[in-house]
Order: C-alpha cells, then structure tokens, then sequence
C-alpha cells in the first residue's frame, strides 16, 4: 500500500533531476522549526479545533503544515469534499510506523515521529522545539523557488547515515472554505487551510547536493494551488518515518 511513483512518470513532463552545488546560505534556503500534518475530516466534531490551529501554523514562516483529509467519517452523513483514500493510506501507513494499533482525527503526525490531538497548538509547538534541541528536527536545508513555468527545489548536501530517504511532493489547496449540510458539523461553515490534493515520491536522496524542476503544470494536474517538498526517511517496513528536510513553495507575487 505504498504511495510510490516512478520518477519517470513526471520525467515526461519535462521533470530534471541533477545533481547541483549546495544552496549557499541566505534567507530563502529553509530549514523550517517543523512539520505537522494533520489528519482531519469535515464529518468530525472534534476537528475543527485542530483546523484552526493548522491555520496558525500555516501562518507561521517557520512551520510546514499539511492538513490531509481522510474518508473514513464520511458514512456518518457527509462526504468530505476534500478527502481522499490516498490521505486516509497515509494516515495508516504512519500508524505502522509510529506502532500504533489505529488511527484517529484529529491527528497531528509532528516531523513524521510523533502524534498528538490537532488541536493541542502549543503542546505541538513544544513538541517541534523538542526535536531541534535534540537534534532531530530538519537538519537539510532545502530551497523551493517559483521559476515561472517550472517549481525549482534544490537540496543541501548532508550525511544520510545509511537511511533511505524520499524526495515526496505534496500538493495541496491552500484554502478552501466549505459549507457543511448534514453529519456531525451540519450547518458550519468551516476555512481549511493546506488541504492535500496529492503525494508522489519522485525519487531518492542519496545525500548529494541536487536540484529538481517540477512543471507549474503539475498543480493543475493535482487540483492544487500549492506544493511543499519534504525529504522523509523510511521505516523497515518502507513506510514514512521521520523527516528530515522541508520547504514549501512561495506564494506567486501577484
């Protein structure tokens, strides 16, 4: 149940994976406090806190935050318009990963190595704060630059330790405000921010410093307005574990 794509399926649109000198060190290389991805769902009473505190990270200059909704509330009455199999596969994936029996919204999955409630903001601030002092936060500065007709994302060299690590893009919608008729939120009106269209690994990274274009027209594609790139090492099971490096792509200057 591994979400992989064949890097050649991008490769005809144009896709170029090489290797590059290092970022140097200015202002639009990331190397962000954190991620959080939240698992979430329109037909939860208990999410929508979760909802506003992804926006308040997704404010943040320092955060990357994805909301992935899932659909597996969608039989209480309400069909997610944002969710997916894919998001719900990868909520179950991670669970496999983190150990645990099964999975729940709202789910806050914090740099791909621990859970918490989605809505507890602070406790998943600290909880991002942790990991860099102790150095397992995201240690690879990446760069995600708006080209016009193409996404650039380059990569800092750094050690890999053994690990095999993915290069995963995600493209997501980067608000979307839904009326909600029936189910457990019947008659809210609800902002998502970062909703998850899409995930494709498109590669591997090796440790080298190394530079990919992605075509604008791939957001068309994904239904996404959005992108983010993050380098995610893998469980021995192959499922996503603990991530390393993160960037998101600028907003387009209008």
């Amino acid at each position: 149940m591994k979400r992989t794509f064949a890097i050649t399926a991008i490769a005809a649109s144009l896709l170029a994976l090489s290797p590059a000198a290092a970022p140097q060190a200015d202002e639009s290389v990331q190397k962000p406090l954190g991620v959080v991805e939240l698992f979430t769902s329109q037909g939860c009473n208990s999410c929508p806190p979760a909802d506003l505190a992804l926006a308040k990270f997704a404010a943040r200059d320092d955060v990357v935050a994805l909301g992935y909704h899932v659909d597996y509330w969608d039989y209480l009455g309400w069909q997610d318009t944002l969710g997916s199999d894919a998001n719900t596969r990868r909520q179950y994936e991670y669970a496999e990963g983190l150990n645990r029996r099964g999975v729940y919204t709202p789910q806050a999955v914090i740099n791909g190595r621990s859970h918490t409630n989605g809505g507890h903001y602070r406790e998943i601030s600290e909880m991002m704060a942790r990991d860099k002092d102790r150095g397992l936060g995201l240690t690879v500065g990446l760069k995600f630059e708006d080209m016009g007709d193409r996404m650039r994302v380059s990569a800092e060299g750094a050690p890999t330790g053994g690990d095999k690590i993915h290069l995963v893009l995600v493209y997501f919608v980067r608000q979307a405000d839904v009326a909600i008729d029936r189910g457990e939120n019947a008659g809210k009106t609800i902002s998502y921010v970062n909703a998850v269209t899409d995930y494709q690994t498109i590669g591997m990274w090796e440790g080298e410093a190394m530079t990919v274009d992605i075509p604008r027209s791939e957001l068309a594609a994904k239904n996404a307005d959005g992108c983010a790139v993050l380098l995610q090492k893998t469980t021995k099971g192959g499922r996503p574990g603990a991530i390393i490096g993160a960037a998101i792509l600028p907003r387009q200057s209008s």
